[in-house]
């Protein structure tokens, strides 16, 4: 039986395609996360009203770019 180690350069050998995320990137990320949560918190708090929830949400898509924005559903 072989074994053999596994390392960041064998990996990007068998997956020459992947793309990892830039510093900035996961930032956005992370910040677009932390607006959503706080913002679903102030919704169940009712200090946003449910037009100025998807409003507010619209406006983070737009400000933090989220990788995942082209697939979201569309905010009302």
């Amino acid at each position: 039986m072989q074994i053999t180690k596994i390392t960041d350069k064998q990996d990007l050998l068998l997956n020459p395609k992947k793309k990892y995320l830039s510093a900035e990137a996961l930032q956005r990320e992370f910040d677009y996360y932390r607006a959503e949560k706080l913002l679903r918190k102030m919704l169940e708090k009712c200090l946003v009203t449910e037009v100025e929830f998807n409003k507010i949400m619209r406006l983070n898509r737009e400000t933090f770019s989220p990788l995942l924005a082209q697939i979201m559903p569309d905010i009302p």
